[in-house]
């Protein structure tokens, strides 16, 4: 059976909790001026000690559910992406479905960092286009101020915590997912890494004093793949939609930082006025990142029913993915 599945429902959380350029002036070297010159960061959303990503993947789970006119007897699956789970096991998934209610879904977590939403949209397609599910909820939930080390200013200044979900259900022909690609790149997973906690290095006193437990980041390599990847992916997914960035209502790149954000657009040469940026008010909320920012979109009216939407994203792994969505 292939059946066209799409996204019917978004919704988005955030900790109401702020961490500002001025707050981070206090914290470690650095200045106002050149966090927002180099990333275009201003303020970042910032969880409390006794929030976690299961909450925050909540709470966007049910106002996605709520657009999209379900309830959790409807979910037949939910798939959260995160790079930073409540724990190791059980999943963040089952987590969100015993908060929900949800008792007829099958739940787990994927691990492609900030492709991960992507990665998500990617699975649930499919489920549904082979009539395994007709009821995806597909979550990108992150709490990435908890692994982030506030001694590196070169990474501190970057990331932010919130959620993003969609409903995504069997749609009309012509409509949803007009095409999903992703790929990844194990030989490159140093870059971009949080070392201590697996198996690798289980936590032990040692692993604690050498900061194992936050993630670390080879800023130029990163930029350098991100940028290359992430053009290419939409290329890839825009060639097999047979549409153009003139055919877009807007673009959505993964909010990394702003120059990341800024090449990827001059490469697919893609109009200032169709490239959504909010990398200033959220900061990088790795696999949340583009479900708040279609959230947003839809709710400022910047984007409706029938338009045409381009996203990309580039994570550790290194993995990067890339889709053309008619809403």
């Amino acid at each position: 059976m292939d059946r066209p599945a799409g996204i019917v429902g978004i919704g988005s959380a955030v900790p109401e909790g702020t961490l500002t350029n001025q707050d981070l002036e206090r914290m470690v070297d650095t200045s106002d001026e050149w966090i927002v010159e180099r990333t275009g960061i201003r303020t970042r959303h910032i969880t409390d000690s006794a929030t976690t990503t299961s909450m925050l993947a909540t709470e966007a789970g049910r106002r996605a559910m709520a657009a999209a006119g379900v309830g959790p007897e409807d979910l037949d699956l939910i798939i959260v992406a995160t790079a930073t789970p409540d724990m190791l096991f059980p999943s963040t998934g089952c987590l969100v479905q015993r908060n929900l209610g949800a008792s007829r879904a099958a739940a787990f977590d994927i691990a492609a960092a900030c492709t991960g939403f992507i990665y998500g949209l990617n699975l649930a397609s499919g489920m549904i286009a082979l009539g395994v599910h007709e009821t995806v909820l597909v979550i990108g939930a992150e709490t990435l101020t908890k692994i982030t080390d506030y001694t590196d200013r070169g990474t501190c200044v970057l990331f932010g915590d919130g959620a993003g979900a969609a409903v995504v259900r069997p749609v009309e022909k012509g409509r949803g997912f007009l095409s999903l690609r992703i790929h990844s790149d194990g030989n490159l997973a140093d870059e971009l890494k949080l070392p201590g906690g697996g198996s690798l290095h289980p936590a032990t006193e040692e692993t604690v004093a050498k900061r194992l437990h936050y993630l670390r980041m080879n800023g130029n390599s990163v930029f350098k793949a991100a940028v290359t990847c992430m053009a290419g992916a939409a290329r890839e997914a825009m060639d097999a939609a047979g549409v153009t960035t003139d055919d877009l209502a807007l673009f959505i790149p993964h909010q990394a930082n702003i120059r990341i954000i800024e090449a990827t657009g001059r490469k697919l040469r893609v109009p200032k006025e169709k490239l959504l940026v909010n990398v200033d008010r959220f900061g990088n909320t790795s696999a949340a990142s583009i479900p708040i920012a279609l959230d947003e979109a839809i709710q400022d009216g910047r984007v409706a029913e029938g338009d045409l939407v381009g996203v990309v994203a580039f994570g550790a792994g290194f993995t990067w993915g890339s889709a053309v969505i008619r809403l």
